[in-house]
């Protein structure tokens, strides 16, 4: 890291998905900018790993092994980081999983459940523990990781896409609450990325024509700064 502040300097980041793909990409990035990241996935492993890359270029980092799933869990994290912190500046929602691509018909019950319960109402509990802590930040922000799947039809995608529709739906009614406080709340639609999300969808693509995760955490960057005046939109990563 270099000796210039960053653009989240002093700023206190809370990523979901954080021990890989486009979730450790942006604790990284974040942390380089000058953020304390509090890294949340159930993965302990993967978890360290990033924790020890985000130290080795001088920057803190906070561990959370946490499956989503386990809902009463956030309401504690939440509890433990307002004790800690007193605030949360950003939220970056971005844990999911794709289930599988299979007719409507066809999908297990416990994969669906599997696949809303982390996709959409995970978000919805973190939403309910962090909203007062957004609200305690002079400028808290929230972004969470829609995609394409969510507009249209997409024959196959099944739970997957009904889960990430009614992630956009459900973000879009927070942002409406909370329009008159600091509090900015918007979506991402990253695109197509090397991750092993995208490797499971389309298991005979060539990874190499996939932008790597990296790229796109400008986007992020842009959306969680004090500045960003950007609110209740859908914004697709370029």
């Amino acid at each position: 890291m270099n000796d210039a502040p960053g653009r989240l300097q002093g700023r206190i980041s809370v990523i979901t998905g954080a021990s890989r793909g486009l979730g450790a990409a942006i604790a990284k990035r974040f942390a380089g900018e000058g953020s304390h990241v509090v890294l949340v996935a159930r993965t302990v492993g993967g978890l360290e790993e990033v924790d020890d890359a985000i130290r080795a270029a001088g920057g803190a980092a906070t561990l959370v092994p946490l499956d989503l799933t386990e809902f009463d869990r956030i309401d504690e994290m939440g509890a433990a980081l307002a004790r800690r912190f007193g605030r949360i500046d950003v939220l970056v929602g971005n844990a999911g999983i794709l289930g599988t691509l299979s007719p409507m018909g066809h999908i297990e019950t416990q994969v669906w459940d599997r696949v809303i319960a982390v996709n959409l109402t995970a978000n919805w509990r973190l939403i309910r523990s962090f909203d007062p802590l957004l609200r305690a930040s002079d400028s808290g922000r929230a972004i969470f990781v829609t995609s394409g799947a969510a507009g249209g039809a997409h024959p196959y995608w099944g739970a997957y896409a009904v889960s990430k529709a009614a992630l956009e739906a459900m973000v879009k009614t927070w942002a409406g609450e909370v329009t008159k406080t600091p509090v900015k709340v918007n979506l991402v639609d990253p695109g197509a990325l090397r991750t092993s999300m995208r490797a499971e969808a389309y298991p005979g693509e060539d990874p190499e024509t996939v932008r790597q995760a990296g790229e796109v955490t400008d986007t992020f960057v842009e959306l969680a700064e004090a500045a960003s005046t950007r609110h209740g939109e859908i914004v697709r990563a370029p």
